[in-house]
């Protein structure tokens, strides 16, 4: 998901907006030839994500910065552990540090919210997954992040699935009327899903033959008598009201998908810090 020249790019712009005409703290201390060495570290628990992204970071300010990372992304991480060694010309370092800290930690966070999810579903076949509630231009890190925590990933975008919501359906007058018209010019490659808020939806939902039916903001009676009306013949998500005290009870009504946006938008930022030696 997350190839070189994609990161690379990224980075590069998140260094333009950062350090913009020039780190005037960092250029009057520090002269080209001084080195320094830093110790990347964690102050909490949590899931390692961003190890490409932090490397880049580095790499494009100076090729001369060296990284030892001890851990994988994906990889549990305890508070205290050493994270990874990082040495070179001392200028470049000062200089990357907050977009470098500001990308991981943000990643490690979601990665870290996600694994919480999708270890409290248990031993239920639901899977977590994601939405499309991100942050502008950082999406592909933030979806990235997910799968890195053990998270599933919901459409990346519009052009990945057609799913009609309430506003499609009063826009075209009835959900089966935007089933048929969508029906007569998707592509045979993509999947249909509607939004349903009542089971009387769920039946006409069926009767379109649509790919997959949301649950949304149903109780837990009504999502198990949803996944019995469907009895197999769509991908049955459940969505709304979704928290870790609710995702098990959720998950035990039979529901295929769980999709939350708390595992982006409400995740806490990973305490990681670089201090030098």
């Amino acid at each position: 998901m997350l190839n070189n020249f994609f990161i690379e790019e990224h980075v590069k712009s998140a260094l333009q907006e950062d350090i913009g005409f020039g780190d005037i703290t960092t250029d009057y201390l520090t002269s080209e030839d001084d080195k320094m060495s830093c110790v990347l570290n964690t102050r909490v628990d949590g899931i390692f994500c961003g190890k490409a992204v932090f490397e880049a970071v580095f790499k494009i300010l100076s090729p001369k910065i060296e990284i030892k990372f001890y851990f994988n992304d994906g990889d549990v991480i305890k508070k205290g552990d050493k994270i990874a060694d990082i040495s070179g010309p001392a200028r470049y370092i000062l200089m990357g540090e907050r977009t470098a800290l500001n990308y991981i930690q943000r990643m490690s966070g979601i990665a870290t919210e996600t694994n919480k999810y999708q270890n409290a579903i248990g031993e239920y076949k639901a899977k977590i997954v994601d939405t499309r509630k991100t942050t502008p231009g950082f999406r592909a890190f933030e979806k990235y992040s997910v799968k890195t925590g053990g998270g599933s990933l919901h459409r990346f975008n519009l052009a990945d699935c057609a799913m009609i919501k309430d506003n499609h359906i009063k826009y075209a007058g009835s959900l089966t009327k935007a089933v048929n018209k969508l029906k007569q010019h998707i592509s045979h490659a993509h999947k249909i899903e509607v939004e349903c808020d009542t089971l009387e939806q769920v039946k006409e939902a069926l009767a379109c033959g649509v790919d997959i039916i949301m649950l949304d903001n149903m109780t837990l009676d009504q999502m198990a008598e949803g996944v019995k009306l469907i009895n197999g013949k769509a991908v049955v998500e459940a969505s709304g009201n979704v928290n870790l005290s609710t995702v098990k009870d959720i998950a035990a009504a039979g529901v295929d998908i769980i999709s939350s946006s708390a595992i982006v938008a409400k995740a806490p930022t990973l305490d990681l810090g670089l201090d030098c030696k």
